[in-house]
């Protein structure tokens, strides 16, 4: 099993995230992660998708995908050429003793503490997949209260692979 990541450039219609991942349960296609907003122009939808399978799969993936009514474009962001990030939301139980220890991992991550309370520490940490697992694998030995991750944001590197629609 390996990953893909697809960029999938939709007009911004009711239904059209449905659309997409009723393809994905219909097919029995797993969905790693997705994440989807407007694009700088209000008329399209950017969905990123994180798709698991063999090269059968994710080959077939990306041709049903593409034969979607709503769907502009559709390409695999590739990690060389690409930039990938991940929202990542933790709440930790921290006492007091604690919370030296939680601020120093969050220094060494450059995450940001947004919230403080009696008993817990809440941060925010973008960047990638990789980062964010290894900050949780820091932080383990505290209880971790909460967790709300993102899933992967992506764009192609330059200028060149950008996808112009006129209508």
């Amino acid at each position: 099993m390996q990953k893909k990541v697809f960029q999938i450039l939709v007009d911004n219609t009711a239904g059209v995230l449905t659309r997409i991942s009723g393809l994905f349960s219909r097919r029995s296609y797993n969905i790693e992660s997705i994440t989807a907003g407007v694009t700088a122009d209000p008329r399209f939808t950017r969905i990123t998708i994180v798709a698991s399978g063999d090269d059968v799969i994710l080959e077939q993936i990306e041709k049903q995908v593409a034969k979607l009514v709503d769907v502009r474009n559709i390409k695999e962001l590739t990690p060389e050429n690409s930039v990938y990030r991940e929202l990542a939301l933790i709440k930790v139980k921290a006492s007091a003793e604690e919370r030296q220890g939680i601020m120093t991992v969050c220094d060494i991550f450059r995450a940001k503490v947004i919230d403080v309370s009696s008993g817990s520490i809440m941060m925010e940490l973008t960047g990638a997949q990789s980062k964010i697992d290894a900050f949780l694998k820091m932080v383990e030995n505290y209880e971790v209260l909460e967790l709300a991750r993102t899933g992967i944001a992506g764009l192609v590197r330059g200028h060149e692979d950008i996808v112009y629609i006129e209508d």
